[in-house]
């Protein structure tokens, strides 16, 4: 196994006019001296924005120079070939204190046509969630373009859009062109393509310190809006204890749930990609052949995809959400 190990990384902290302190005070997620904490990126190869490792002897290289190094024993071949040197999944946890900006992604096509790397399709997973705290995700009903801009200069846009309730434990995917918003009250863990763009569409009429309001990206937003109406936006599923349970399946990452109170066998020798643990519930033990290691809700691991088999042994009940590239 090239003498790779699973990874632990150093949060990188992002200080937010909408952020909070569930990521301290619920995650156990330690962020300083910052007033507060809207987003930490726990595993990033974002140009300008890579996570370090922080344990074993590979600790303090950046994520983005092992993949260089280890290539497809790290990353898997198939992910290698397709992405190079570039971690092609960015993880965060984002404690939203206040209603984010309305915003949209691009997809693939838009970000290679506008040469600003990849498109931008995530999921969220909520952790906890106040008592009526909501997000917007898709339009509440079918829409056009020159609808849409009428109800935007109107300051109606939310007439129009999708407004849910949020509970601990909902899984939302949003698709590169799905108009969305978190609201207040809401922490979650985002799995995303590696890109950090983001056309915000309106901001509330928020005025930062600086007595300045934000930059709004109307022209931009337009061609990357999918206008389609969807019946139902939240993702149905059904988690088994002890048993992975699917959540996500789409050409940018594959996530599933695993909740256990009993030890279980991974056996990965079919995948030809990398594996990421995310803790969001209780500690677990986690055991290879030549080694071993405890993470606990708030942390992530990095398995390298020249691992085979894993034992996973719940310490308390545990949940972990597992992705990977298929």
């Amino acid at each position: 196994m090239n003498g790779l190990y699973p990874l632990k990384f150093k949060p990188i902290f992002k200080d937010k006019i909408w952020g909070g302190q569930k990521i301290k005070t619920s995650l156990g997620i330690d962020f300083g001296n910052l007033p507060n904490c809207g987003e930490a990126w726990v595993m990033s190869g974002v140009e300008g924005n890579p996570t370090i490792v922080s344990n074993g002897y590979l600790a303090g290289n950046e994520l983005n120079e092992l993949v260089e190094i280890y290539m497809g024993e790290l990353v898997g071949d198939k992910v290698f070939d397709q992405f190079g040197n570039e971690f092609p999944l960015l993880i965060k946890f984002i404690d939203s204190n206040d209603w984010l900006s309305i915003q949209v992604h691009p997809d693939d096509e838009l970000a290679k046509k506008r040469r600003i790397g990849r498109g931008k399709t995530e999921m969220w997973y909520i952790l906890d969630a106040n008592k009526d705290a909501k997000l917007i995700t898709g339009f509440n009903k079918e829409t056009d373009k020159d609808e849409y801009l009428k109800n935007l200069e109107s300051k109606t846009l939310k007439d129009i859009l999708n407004f849910e309730k949020v509970n601990k434990g909902d899984v939302f995917y949003i698709p590169a062109g799905r108009v969305h918003a978190l609201g207040p009250g809401c922490l979650l863990a985002e799995i995303q393509q590696t890109s950090d763009t983001t056309y915000r569409i309106y901001d509330w009429d928020r005025i930062d310190v600086s007595g300045m309001t934000r930059e709004l990206h109307t022209k931009e937003a337009l061609d990357a809006i999918d206008f389609e109406f969807h019946e139902k936006y939240k993702t149905d599923y059904q988690a088994i204890e002890n048993v992975t349970s699917p959540l996500i399946e789409s050409p940018y990452f594959t996530t599933r749930i695993i909740k256990l109170d009993k030890p279980v066998l991974k056996n990965y020798s079919d995948l030809d990609s990398f594996v990421i643990y995310l803790a969001t519930e209780g500690e677990v033990e986690l055991k290879w052949d030549g080694g071993d290691i405890n993470f606990k809700k708030g942390e992530t691991l990095l398995i390298p995809a020249s691992f085979d088999n894993l034992a996973i042994n719940p310490l308390t009940k545990s949940t972990l959400l597992e992705v990977f590239i298929v």
